[in-house]
């Protein structure tokens, strides 16, 4: 149990106490200044501890807001701190050097390094009124606010989809505040997502009409919870390492998962669609990983601004630009959405063909968009963002052999040689036979060109398009070489392939934006890194030629064994390490 500590004695008539309790606090009283130390010494070491001022006035939300949010070491409001137990040394310090009230701590901890997260309160009330008349006026300005209708617009997120925002979040939070109060948890909500997705897969790939009817409507349904999951989080601020995990993840795994049980019912009814199947995954993944490059090339980037940028701020100041430039993006509401009436009302092909149109106008405008921002603006990249750029290039041991060769003497820049060494593997694998000696050739030139790709910091303007470029080289390979090599079920094992290896590089995503930086070597290694995959799929490819179901058989187990990998240390890392996973707030894709 946490505990919050009282700086003076109560306030007669003051619902504070009880407020405090409600929120899970042990309350104890400092009669004196002096005593708050000896209180605070008191608590055990591994517990957040709250100081609050006892004049406080406010709603209960503001000092739930201030004093529960687990993601903070240290957060505040007037009249209310919080500390965790990494923060409380620092605490203790400044209460040792001049015993003071919450307020002047929180200084006193900004002062000492601790980052204080300080709520955005909107139009609750939390303020310390300093006599009787301040105090009735505050008391009548919280009469004046309803806490609970503050409290589930704020379960909402503020940047959603035209979709989510109109068609979904209306109700939504309201099954947030339902679960809530029944002591479900947003991770139980996300469970139960992600096996509604899995069920509405199951029914779709029952390759009839009233299954993919069936699928349709549990895809919305799943997307409902999805939606609900952040909510109830919010709501309740039940924020957890576990949960943002769940969260990042969860998403990718229903909607391919989903992709898998379409291509499964169209092949009951004779339509094999896998081709489309893997392609739409592979446009969706590389598309995602250029949001997730740019991001990271300009998370931390001085003179960060452009007349592209400028251009946007001014759009967004036109309300209905807004949402149509939300849109055309094909969120995942949108897209979601979509997915589920033409899956209802059409056939998997079509629903295919619609996701391969939708996300490839959507990319083709996000890319452009982000591409004349970099040139025109002045950016200067810094080390973490180049360190951050060669992680998610996913760079395997032979691509670092060659980039150790070549040093930072090779002439071409960084995009251009990326592109060199795609376009030569893809134009190979799809021109030569898939047993070819050349394709194996050319995957090595790939493995030589991407090496030198990245010998130098990726600090360019254009440089955040490496790591996309690399993952289109690899996947694209995979689905060339299955796709030709008419291998019965070389395709749906070829998904199962790109699915454990973008598993893989989601994973890679989420540690860095959590700040915990790069899976480690070992586990790139072992993979073998995208040059090292690459080239292991046209080896396989090259010596099954002759041998039929062999080449499956290769992908199928190459597949398993990357996701062995992969999953078992990613379920370790963030399910024992502690780290900060980062929950998709704000995130559309």
């Amino acid at each position: 149990m946490s505990t919050a500590i009282l700086t003076g004695p109560p306030v007669p008539g003051s619902s504070l106490d009880g407020d405090l309790r409600s929120l899970g606090f042990d309350v104890r009283v400092a009669t004196a200044p002096e005593e708050t130390a000896a209180l605070l010494a008191a608590v055990p070491a591994g517990r957040r501890v709250a100081l609050v001022d006892p004049r406080f006035v406010g709603h209960l939300h503001a000092l739930r807001l201030a004093l529960t949010d687990p993601r903070f070491p240290a957060a505040a409001a007037p009249g209310a701190l919080t500390a965790q137990p990494e923060a409380r040394p620092a605490l203790e310090r400044a209460l040792a050097a001049a015993p003071a009230g919450p307020d002047a701590l929180a200084e006193a901890l900004a002062a000492d390094g601790v980052a204080v997260h300080r709520p955005e309160l909107g139009s609750l009330v939390a303020t310390v009124p300093g006599d009787a008349e301040s105090r009735h006026r505050a008391r009548a300005a919280v009469a004046e606010v309803d806490d609970e209708a503050v409290r589930l617009r704020n379960a909402v997120k503020a940047h959603d989809g035209f979709f989510t925002t109109f068609f979904i979040s209306p109700y939504s939070r309201y099954i947030a505040r339902w679960c809530a109060r029944r002591g479900l948890t947003p991770n139980q909500v996300t469970t139960a997502s992600l096996l509604t997705a899995l069920l509405a897969a199951g029914c779709a790939a029952t390759g009839d009409r009233a299954g993919y009817v069936a699928a349709g409507l549990l895809l919305l349904v799943s997307f409902v919870l999805d939606c609900t999951d952040g909510q109830l989080a919010r709501y309740s601020l039940q924020y957890s390492t576990m949960g943002a995990w769940l969260d990042a993840t969860f998403d990718r795994a229903k909607e391919y998962s989903f992709y898998a049980g379409l291509a499964l019912g169209a092949a009951r009814s004779g339509d094999d669609v896998w081709a489309l199947a893997l392609g739409a995954m592979v446009l969706m993944t590389c598309r995602h990983v250029v949001d997730f490059s740019f991001n990271e090339a300009n998370h931390d980037a001085t003179a960060n601004t452009s007349p592209t940028a400028a251009l946007s701020d001014k759009l967004d100041s036109v309300g209905w630009t807004v949402w149509a430039r939300r849109m055309i993006v094909l969120p995942i509401g949108e897209r979601w959405a979509m997915i589920a009436v033409l899956t209802a009302a059409t056939t998997p092909r079509t629903v295919f063909w619609a996701l391969i149109i939708g996300c490839s106008f959507a990319a083709c405008y996000t890319t452009a968009g982000r591409v004349l921002r970099s040139v025109t603006r002045k950016a200067r990249r810094t080390d973490r963002a180049a360190r951050a750029l060669y992680d998610l290039t996913d760079t395997g041991p032979f691509a670092e052999l060659a980039a150790r060769l070549a040093g930072r003497r090779f002439p071409l820049p960084p995009l251009v040689t990326a592109v060199l060494g795609a376009a030569l593997l893809l134009a190979v694998a799809w021109t030569q036979p898939v047993g070819s000696g050349w394709t194996v050739a050319a995957a090595g030139g790939y493995a030589l060109l991407s090496g030198c790709a990245v010998a130098r910091p990726l600090k360019g303007a254009l440089d955040w398009t490496v790591p996309p470029v690399l993952r289109a080289a690899e996947y694209g390979v995979v689905l060339l070489l299955a796709a030709r090599s008419g291998v019965p079920h070389a395709v749906p094992a070829a998904f199962g392939l790109v699915a454990a290896v973008a598993y893989h590089h989601y994973d890679t995503v989420y540690r860095i934006r959590g700040g915990t930086g790069a899976p480690p070597a070992w586990l790139v290694r072992t993979v073998g890194g995208h040059e090292g995959r690459t080239l292991l799929v046209t080896v396989l490819a090259a010596l099954t030629a002759a041998s039929g179901d062999d080449f499956t058989k290769a992908l199928a187990a190459l597949a398993a064994a990357v996701a062995l990998v992969v999953l078992v240390e990613s379920i370790r890392f963030w399910v024992s390490s502690g780290a900060p996973a980062v929950h998709d707030e704000g995130e559309t894709a």
